[in-house]
């Protein structure tokens, strides 16, 4: 490695330490960025346990990094709701996916309902 890229690493995780808020801000919105352009092409929808599957099997490495960040996510705070009321994080997750479906899914976009099959809504 180059001293000068050597130095951006080291410049850049003395950032990434003092701000990792601001830093995983950043992350977390070029994940949401991906995916939602991914929902508006078809590509990515909402399954039944509130997690985000690939609608059609291809995917490159980057937009499967950011479904991965996201549903991790969505993981966390599904435990830490169910803790809070009382239910499984799977309730948790449909309970999400039922108001997803309802009140923010896009005409055009796909779901994947409990025993059912992508649906374009």
């Amino acid at each position: 490695m180059q001293t000068r890229d050597l130095l951006g690493v080291i410049v850049l995780g003395a950032a990434a330490a003092a701000a990792p808020v601001a830093v995983t801000a950043a992350v977390a919105q070029d994940a949401k960025s991906r995916v939602d352009s991914a929902k508006a092409a078809g590509v990515v929808g909402e399954q039944a346990d509130g997690f985000l599957g690939f609608v059609t099997g291809a995917a490159d490495p980057a937009l499967k990094a950011a479904v991965a960040e996201i549903n991790a996510g969505r993981a966390e705070l599904y435990r830490e709701a169910a803790a809070k009321n009382g239910v499984s994080p799977e309730a948790a997750g449909a309970a999400a996916f039922n108001t997803v479906v309802k009140a923010k899914l896009k005409p055009g976009e796909y779901y994947k309902p409990t025993g059912g099959g992508w649906t374009r809504r």
